[in-house]
């Protein structure tokens, strides 16, 4: 799947960046990641082999337009439903997210935590992370109740667990142990 996601994204890519409409097409992907990660039902649709590709489509034209979609991410999900690839939307979306940055000279970093970030605590960690990475940070953060406190940070391969979630399973380790 990797690979077909790659080649779609990079199809992408080089059609926005023709048109000259990258950050529109960006912010469209945007919003429908968030979509399809906010939606179990949508996500299982995706998957779903049982559901007729036309079907699958016109219900997925139908999503795009009530969010008010641009007209080239229309027409890219109406060419990957026509060739039965909707299953690898999400790693499109990824590809094209992350050759968008690549280029741009961007790192995405994705930051987990247990309350919303106040744009002042983006703000500083973006700063922070800037100085130790080199390169413009873009952060994508996803708000996780059960780390209870603290941040998980992931930069590329690299992660970064300071969440109180995990110290409590350290300690937990440390006390069977002893």
């Amino acid at each position: 799947m990797s690979g077909v996601a790659e080649r779609y994204a990079t199809a992408l890519y080089d059609l926005a960046d023709e048109s000259k409409s990258l950050d529109a097409v960006a912010d469209d992907l945007r919003r429908l990641k968030g979509m399809i990660e906010g939606s179990s039902d949508l996500r299982r649709f995706l998957r779903s082999p049982l559901i007729d590709r036309q079907a699958q489509t016109k219900a997925m034209l139908s999503v795009l337009d009530a969010a008010k979609t641009g007209d080239l991410v229309r027409r890219f999900v109406g060419v990957v439903g026509g060739h039965r690839r909707l299953f690898a939307l999400p790693g499109m979306i990824e590809a094209f997210l992350r050759h968008l940055a690549q280029r741009r000279g961007e790192v995405t970093v994705r930051v987990s935590s247990a309350r919303p970030l106040t744009p002042e605590q983006s703000a500083e960690l973006a700063e922070t992370l800037k100085k130790s990475v080199g390169q413009k940070i873009n952060i994508e953060s996803k708000v996780e109740p059960e780390l209870i406190g603290g941040l998980v940070v992931r930069v590329g391969s690299r992660m970064v667990d300071t969440s109180i979630r995990t110290q409590l399973q350290k300690l937990r380790r440390a006390l069977r142990a002893a």
